[in-house]
């Protein structure tokens, strides 16, 4: 399953808004839009960071007789991915907020990896340290569908906060 953006908007409304700001010519009025329609989405935003940073990943017990040890790796999985979670907010074309994840903040190896982690099993397959040729490939658990319910938990507050903003926004230009 792959990750959707979440996208917090009226369309109609919020187009129709974004057409009064330009005709209403307020550069001002309209950063003051955008901000507020950012600080909706910030919560959401550290929350997903914050979630993903606490994701608990667990491996399948060794198997007898093999031999185990550190990471070869140092990378903080968990960390790189909440450091590419991105909110932007658009007022004219589609505007809206959208928080997403962005790949080009991850290592090349890891740009799925936010997919896999939150496929609704919630396994994660993947190579032996990287190794794909010997050593053969394990799989790891986490709590599926995260992206999902952290971005549920939110929805509501933030629906009503765009209202809200809408409703001062449209009082100030009419």
């Amino acid at each position: 399953m792959a990750l959707r953006n979440v996208q917090i908007s009226g369309t109609g409304q919020l187009v129709e808004l974004s057409r009064r700001l330009n005709a209403a010519g307020g550069p001002r009025l309209k950063q003051n839009f955008a901000r507020r329609i950012r600080r909706a989405g910030e919560p959401l935003k550290t929350d997903m960071q914050q979630t993903i940073r606490n994701l608990p990943i667990n491996a399948e017990p060794r198997k007898a007789g093999s031999r185990g040890g550190a990471s070869p790796t140092t990378r903080p999985l968990r960390a790189q991915i909440a450091e590419a979670v991105r909110l932007s907010v658009r007022t004219s074309g589609n505007p809206g907020a959208r928080v997403w994840i962005d790949r080009s903040m991850l290592p090349s190896d890891l740009k799925f990896m936010p997919e896999a982690m939150n496929k609704s099993n919630g396994r994660i397959r993947h190579p032996t340290f990287g190794n794909k040729g010997r050593g053969g490939w394990v799989n790891q658990w986490t709590t599926p569908l995260w992206w999902e319910a952290t971005i549920r938990r939110h929805t509501p507050r933030m629906q009503a906060e765009v209202a809200r903003v809408l409703e001062d926004v449209r009082r100030q230009i009419t």
